[in-house]
C-alpha cells in the first residue's frame, strides 16, 4: 500500500548515509592531520553540515516537506526563521540535557554544545523537515499510536535509534582504559551516529515487513 514512500524513504536513507560516510572520507583526504578521534569536533561540524544541507535539499526535493498554506514571501521568512529558532533551542535543549547527565558544564563547553548540534541534526532536523516548525504535530508523532503516516513512522524510530545509540555511547566514558575514543564526547558522537544509520536502515525494513498490519488515521 506505501510501497511508493517506502522506496522514497529507503532512497532518501541511502543518500543520507553516503553523504555521511563522505563527510568522514573527503576530510581524512583533504585536510592533512584529520582524523575522528584527533580532530573530533571537526568531524562533528562536518556531518553535522553535510547531514543539515543533505536532508533540507532531499526531503525538499520528494516533497516530504509539508506544504506552506501560504505563499507570501513574509510567510515563508517566518516559517524559515522559526524553523532556526527551533534548531537553535534544540541545541541548547539537548547541551542542558547532556549536562544533567554529567557533561563538564564549563571545562568541555564547546564540546558538550557541539555534541548538542550534532544530535540536533540528526534529530530534530528530520522533525522540521517532515513536520515542519509545528510543536504540536512532533508531539502528536511521539505520544503512543501518533503516526499517521509512514514518514511518521520513521521519525519514530531514526530518532529513538539516534538518542539511544548517544547514551549506549556513553556507558565507556568513567571506564578507566585510557583510550583515545574516551575522550570527551567522542564515544557518544559515534554512538548517535552508529544508531542514527541504525534506524536509517531498520525504519524502511521493519514498515516494509509491517506494512499490513499499519494503519494510519486519516490527518
Amino acid at each position: 500500500m506505501w510501497d511508493h514512500e517506502i522506496r522514497a524513504m529507503a532512497s532518501t536513507h541511502c543518500i543520507l548515509a553516503a553523504s555521511v560516510f563522505m563527510a568522514t572520507v573527503l576530510p581524512a583526504v583533504l585536510v592533512p592531520g584529520f582524523s575522528v578521534y584527533g580532530t573530533h569536533l571537526l568531524w562533528i561540524y562536518c556531518v553535522s553540515g553535510t547531514v543539515v544541507a543533505v536532508s533540507v535539499a532531499v526531503f525538499w526535493l520528494l516533497g516530504i516537506t509539508p506544504p506552506t498554506k501560504k505563499h507570501t514571501v513574509g510567510y515563508k521568512l517566518s516559517r524559515l526563521f522559526r524553523s532556526c529558532l527551533y534548531f537553535l533551542l534544540s541545541c541548547i535543549f539537548f547541551h542542558t540535557v547532556v549536562v544533567l547527565y554529567g557533561a563538564p558544564l564549563i571545562d568541555s563547553a564547546l564540546e558538550t554544545f557541539s555534541f548538542a548540534v550534532l544530535l540536533t541534526s540528526l534529530t530534530t532536523l528530520r522533525c522540521l523537515c517532515v513536520l515542519g516548525p509545528n510543536v504540536q504535530a512532533w508531539i502528536r508523532v511521539f505520544s503512543r499510536h501518533g503516526a499517521m503516516s509512514v514518514w511518521d513512522t520513521c521519525l519514530q524510530i531514526t530518532v529513538a535509534c539516534t538518542l539511544v545509540g548517544a547514551w549506549i555511547g556513553a556507558f565507556p566514558l568513567p571506564l578507566d582504559w585510557d583510550r583515545p575514543w574516551q575522550v570527551w564526547p567522542v564515544s557518544c558522537s559515534l554512538g548517535a551516529m552508529i544508531g542514527f544509520l541504525t534506524g536509517l536502515v531498520a525504519a524502511p525494513a521493519w514498515i516494509h515487513y509491517h506494512r499490513k498490519q499499519l494503519t494510519y488515521k486519516c490527518k
